[in-house]
């Protein structure tokens, strides 16, 4: 299984098109989205075309292929127009050997660990910014952000397929970091 991975999107209408073309070109299984899909919030600029009616339709017509973990962004309102559910704290992959464990990011991070055994990756968004780091023999990886890049971060997305974590820039999918489960 192929499984895109995008996290805070922030109701960019303009780059949930360009996130979407990438999973079609992708043509990943499953798009896994870290959080904060409608709303910018109060410590961010409004992004390109902010325009969260248009990204709740561009994203219904998806339901049957999305996994989605809640941000501190996102709230029961927004699972009100949202056909696909958006409110759980977290999501498990298993891959055999090691666990994924997907959040947002704003309640488990690096400084906070989940329970996790050595070997496991915690998946997280919320920064804006891509990593790939250990900490205490946990795997920490963040895609970046797909609309409101930070600290000279390019919009990003990552994959993960046969147990490799590829990091691409949306505008052209061109890779910049490799990591292997």
């Amino acid at each position: 299984m192929k499984y895109m991975i995008a996290s805070d999107l922030h109701g960019s209408a303009f780059y949930c098109r360009k996130m979407l073309e990438a999973y079609q070109r992708e043509q990943a299984d499953k798009l896994l989205l870290l959080g904060d899909i409608l709303y910018h919030g109060p410590r961010n600029d409004l992004p390109r075309e902010y325009e969260p009616k248009e990204v709740i339709t561009l994203l219904n017509e998806k339901k049957d292929e999305l996994l989605c973990v809640r941000g501190n962004c996102d709230c029961e309102v927004d699972q009100m127009v949202l056909e696909f559910p958006i409110l759980a704290d977290s999501c498990i992959l298993d891959l055999g050997n090691r666990m994924v464990f997907a959040t947002h990011g704003h309640i488990f991070h690096e400084n906070h660990l989940p329970p996790l055994k050595a070997g496991d990756i915690l998946l997280h968004g919320h920064t804006h910014v891509p990593i790939c780091r250990a900490v205490e023999e946990i795997m920490i990886l963040n895609p970046g952000s797909v609309s409101i890049p930070k600290e000279d971060s390019p919009h990003s997305y990552m994959t993960l397929e046969d147990g490799v974590f590829l990091w691409k820039t949306l505008e052209d999918g061109n890779e910049f970091q490799i990591f292997t489960v």
